[in-house]
């Protein structure tokens, strides 16, 4: 045991951690977060932490190197302080797409991020569908990667339809196939070429959709270039309805436009990353994966197999 079970936020999402201490029956502890007058970012952890087991709730999302920094920062502050283990729990682990050379003289900078997180006095990290699996290579400490299929999947299971679990890609028949298993569905396949980065051309459905409602599943939604181009293609395939699912709504740029432009009936996400309510597509639903990073958490903290969470 490493101590009393202490929660810390940064400014990502406070919303999430309060809901996360709420399932834990505990609250975050006080933290100082302010801007010197040159952009400087000073943290002071606000009560003892000394032996203690401290997680730290940080999503990288937007923007994303300011929160990257209060990240670190706040790890260094609790390494500092005698903090007994210091878990990072980052919902949305950003970088994680550039994480391999495309290009000559380019960085792997998913490995840097995790270096720097290690240097900064991490020394676990809990996570939520990491955009590739082999980024937990990138890690010396043990990485927990949970799955967010179980929330995603409570909204369908609702409804008594005949399911078609759509890849957007290749590369994610892995996931799709998880979902489709789960949900007792069939699986198809969206063949794209990509032209440019943040662009895709969807070209045709490898697999049978017609008369069924199709969900196009991803890790996250960020220009939504892909998934409204699928969707189109779904539709002329004749599909009975589409719908969206995915863990991290990133949804940067034209991406709110196009969703509440493209054939999606319904976008189902999770408050991995926080959402303007302003600014939101009327599609898009919120499922929270708080009771699920609260059941690791306390899992983590009770030496409890965290695997079960897995199945």
């Amino acid at each position: 045991m490493h101590g009393e079970l202490k929660i810390i936020s940064g400014s990502a999402s406070p919303q999430l951690a309060e809901a996360i201490c709420e399932h834990l029956g505990t609250k975050p502890s006080p933290v100082l977060r302010e801007r010197f007058s040159d952009g400087e970012i000073r943290i002071e952890i606000g009560e003892n932490v000394r032996g203690d087991d401290v997680f730290v709730i940080q999503p990288t999302c937007s923007p994303v190197n300011y929160h990257l920094m209060e990240l670190c920062l706040m790890l260094d502050a609790l390494k500092r302080a005698s903090a007994s283990r210091v878990t990072a729990v980052v919902p949305y682990f950003g970088y994680a797409r550039q994480d391999r050379k495309v290009v000559p003289r380019a960085p792997i900078s998913a490995k840097l991020v995790a270096d720097m997180l290690s240097a900064a006095g991490m020394q676990r990290l809990v996570t939520c569908d990491l955009h590739a699996g082999q980024i937990q290579g990138f890690f010396d400490c043990p990485v927990d990667n949970l799955f967010a299929a179980p929330v995603l999947l409570e909204h369908l299971r609702d409804r008594d339809d005949d399911f078609v679990i759509i890849s957007p890609d290749a590369g994610g028949v892995e996931r799709a196939r998880a979902y489709a298993k789960r949900l007792g569905a069939s699986l198809a396949i969206v063949d794209k070429r990509r032209d440019a980065p943040n662009q895709a051309k969807a070209m045709h459905i490898i697999g049978d959709v017609r008369d069924k409602v199709a969900v196009v599943v991803d890790d996250m939604i960020d220009t939504a270039g892909t998934m409204c181009a699928a969707a189109n293609v779904i539709m002329d395939n004749g599909a009975k309805e589409v719908m969206a699912s995915a863990t991290h709504p990133v949804l940067s740029g034209p991406a709110m436009q196009r969703l509440e432009e493209s054939a999606f009936s319904e976008v189902i996400v999770t408050d991995t990353i926080p959402l303007n309510g302003e600014n939101c597509c009327q599609k898009i639903k919120v499922r929270s994966v708080a009771s699920l990073l609260a059941k690791a958490i306390n899992n983590v903290h009770t030496e409890s197999s965290v695997s079960v969470l897995f199945v």
